[in-house]
């Protein structure tokens, strides 16, 4: 499998922070996603590539697994697991920031409530915000219903 070593630092940097992984957790991700052909990738394989102890590439692995960022299969023929991207990555993904943003708008109400400022200005600009917060998570909703 070709890797470009630039854009797979940039993956394991990116996917870390946005899926909050930990280290191995985000390599074994930007890892997969350069598995095009989606073959799979076996455990054996990640402990050499990344010099891991068999332990810490368990706990990754399960720890991606349990958060269906991949999934593991084993071909009839073999008796070792591989494991892939998860297809649905870009719903999980979105999902996420969707949640997010009507967990902040519920938050904002409820501040907004408890401030009950008469402040034209500030309520217009809280209006906005919530707004946009809104049209964002439609906008989301209805490009996932095209995926």
């Amino acid at each position: 499998m070709k890797i470009d070593n630039s854009i797979f630092q940039d993956l394991v940097k990116f996917y870390g922070e946005a899926f909050h992984l930990p280290p191995l957790s985000a390599k074994i991700y930007a890892y997969l996603i350069f598995d095009f052909e989606r073959k799979g990738i076996c455990f054996d394989q990640f402990v050499e590539i990344f010099h891991a102890s068999k332990s810490s590439v368990s706990s990754n692995l399960q720890h991606l697994l349990t958060s269906n960022l991949i999934m593991d299969f084993t071909p009839i023929d073999a008796r070792k697991r591989y494991f892939v991207i998860n297809p649905k990555y870009i719903q999980i993904r979105f999902q996420e920031i969707m949640r997010k943003m009507a967990n902040e708008i519920e938050i904002l109400d409820k501040l907004h409530r408890f401030r009950n400022s008469d402040d034209e200005n500030y309520n217009e600009k809280f209006e906005i915000y919530k707004s946009l917060l809104r049209k964002n998570i439609e906008n989301i909703q209805e490009t996932l219903t095209k995926l």
